[in-house]
């Protein structure tokens, strides 16, 4: 048997955002060899790689110019996502800051096709709204052109064909969203998607006439489905239908009207790869051979032959892989360390379902020890993901496989609120339905209870963000089921969490959790803060200093509480840290802690 220590298990690389260069003789991505992403390149499939950037800040992505042998990348400075944008020139190593607004955020928004500008979204002008901008690349600074003044949560999609035109979304809520179109030369916006109600509206991709954007949307559906726009007539047209499942998202190749799009069935990534051959058909390529797990991420190769992604597994890291559009034959073009440890000892779950309190299955990844006897004597620890609106699906876990390997079971469950299962799923724990979610964690736990592997007695629950109020929440509304959680940057108390959060998120925010106006009692009677007294359990909290989503106040005072009651309570606060925790050392303190108190209490 192998035996790795937590360090060992956290130094295991991923390589992924993919970009294909301008000469398609290279793709660069990110890779964390260093202990935060940075930018590589590579010229051919198992080749050595070469880093480009060399930053103790995480680059969270880089996207080449369709025209120069430049990338343009995003960085933020000790986690608190005011992204600015740089141009990286590889062959001379020459860096230059294009935005310089450190107080600013900064959304990508894409190359012009001739790579002399490019755009994206800020909120320089009000923290709480974003104006798009397009600035030329060799600009720096003040230069950058405001071609349209926001008043919500604006992002830029992309130039059209003919780079007149830029389409915009603007989120309402995570579920509801809205398509436009703009003028850049005389700062029109066309509103596209009037609709009444919530409609999702993601992964815009302007069609190759220009006329058309090729979208996924939940418009007529419980699920997303893959549809075309038309901008004269703003008729939708279904192209693919998810059926029961989403279409995740859509890449499409303006030049050839090649494109690739993605189903979620049950977490596990199904890509298609097609070519329009008419404005609402597709004729279909053989589906690309990939592993089993989740995909995504698809840049095309400047002739789109081929198109590159990023593809991970619960039992293997993420790399990049190429494939070829017409076959479907793919080829991993990165090699990301595993760190010495043995790939065939990395797990893969089983997917469960689990009946709840009012009938509904909930869908859960389940993970074993290969040093279960099925005597119930196996640990578990209940993983809970954030969000709300989002989804634990299978892919690798550095901490998750090191429990696994140090005998602890791990359960993955898609409680009420999740996404991947239909808009109504989605919808099942908003506001006054919030506690519904920890009810299913209840009936997980009592799901586990029957498992012949399990000891009930020693179940602890861990999560991060919404995750992390889901264990706080789960800690005193149902204190006899657990042995010991773990809180890495939850919410306390949604009232300080919604007047504290970044100004730019509190609408959204509000939008699922209720507002501050008209549900504050609700609010605070939901909130772990306000009824810690029902607290038993040792109780682990972890948070980022610089953290803009989820306040540091929120583990403060969760944690003073905790103490005041005598509850078993360690607090770890990371000074360089936002919204988790990028940097490879602070990730090993965090996690060997988290480790060694579980070791102590489960």
């Amino acid at each position: 048997m192998y035996e790795f220590d937590i360090e060992r298990y956290l130094n295991v690389r991923s390589a992924h955002g993919a970009s294909f260069s301008p000469d398609g003789e290279a793709v660069s991505f990110l890779m964390d060899t260093t202990g935060v992403p940075q930018v590589w390149t590579l010229d051919d499939a198992g080749a050595w790689p070469e880093q480009r950037t060399f930053f103790d800040e995480r680059v969270t992505f880089a996207s080449w110019s369709p025209e120069r042998a430049e990338l343009l990348f995003g960085m933020d400075e000790g986690g608190n996502e005011r992204e600015q944008l740089f141009r990286l020139v590889p062959d001379t190593g020459e860096i230059t800051n294009l935005t310089l607004h450190p107080d600013a955020k900064h959304w990508w928004g894409g190359w012009r096709h001739d790579g002399e500008r490019f755009a994206f979204s800020s909120n320089r002008r009000r923290e709480s709204v974003f104006d798009v901008y397009v600035q030329d690349r060799d600009a720096v600074g003040t230069d950058a052109e405001r071609v349209f003044d926001g008043d919500g949560w604006l992002t830029v999609g992309g130039w059209s064909p003919d780079d007149d035109r830029l389409v915009v979304t603007e989120s309402f809520s995570t579920y509801d969203q809205d398509v436009y179109v703009l003028d850049v030369a005389s700062g029109e916006m066309e509103h596209l998607t009037p609709h009444d109600g919530e409609v999702r509206y993601r992964s815009v991709s302007w069609g190759p006439d220009g006329e058309s954007l090729y979208l996924v949307t939940d418009r007529d559906a419980d699920t997303l489905a893959l549809a075309r726009l038309d901008l004269e007539t703003a008729a939708l047209t279904v192209v693919e239908d998810g059926g029961d499942w989403n279409v995740d998202g859509v890449a499409l190749d303006e030049d050839t009207g090649r494109l690739v799009y993605s189903r979620n069935v049950d977490g596990y990534t199904e890509l298609h790869a097609g070519e329009l051959v008419a404005p609402d058909e597709l004729r279909s390529f053989p589906d690309p051979d990939l592993p089993r797990g989740v995909a995504g991420g698809v840049s095309f190769a400047p002739d789109a032959e081929q198109f590159a992604l990023t593809v991970t597994a619960s039992d293997d890291t993420a790399n990049v892989y190429v494939v070829d559009v017409e076959t479907g034959a793919s080829e991993r073009w990165t090699r990301a360390s595993t760190a010495g440890i043995p790939r065939e000892t990395f797990v893969a779950p089983e997917l469960v379902r689990y009946p709840t309190f009012d009938g509904r299955e909930i869908p859960a990844f389940f993970s074993l020890p290969e040093t279960d006897t099925g005597h119930g004597e196996t640990p578990v620890v209940v993983d809970v993901h954030g969000g709300p609106e989002s989804q634990r699906r299978p892919s690798f876990g550095r901490v998750k496989q090191y429990l696994l390997a140090n005998g602890y079971a791990v359960f993955e469950p898609n409680v009420r609120g999740s996404t991947g299962y239909g808009k109504a799923y989605s919808h099942l724990d908003d506001v006054e339905k919030r506690l519904d979610a920890v009810a299913d964690l209840r009936a997980g736990v009592e799901w586990l209870h029957d498992h012949p592997a399990v000891d009930p007695d020693r179940i602890a629950v861990m999560g991060g963000s919404y995750g992390g109020f889901m264990v706080l929440a789960a800690l005193t509304e149902y204190p006899d089921l657990w042995a010991a959680g773990v809180d890495v940057v939850g919410i306390a108390n949604f009232v300080t969490f919604l007047e504290n959060t970044g100004e730019w998120r509190r609408e959204l925010r509000e939008a699922e959790y209720g507002s501050l106006e008209e549900d504050r009692e609700f609010l605070e009677s939901i909130s772990p803060i306000n009824n810690v007294e029902k607290l038993d359990a040792p109780l682990f909290v972890l948070h980022g200093e610089n953290d803009p989503r989820v306040p540091v106040q929120e583990a403060h005072q969760i944690v003073e509480k905790a103490r005041d009651r005598g509850v078993p309570v360690r607090e770890l606060i990371f000074e360089d840290e936002g919204h988790g925790f990028s940097k490879l050392a602070n990730r090993i303190e965090a996690y060997s802690a988290v480790v060694e108190f579980l070791d102590a209490h489960v």
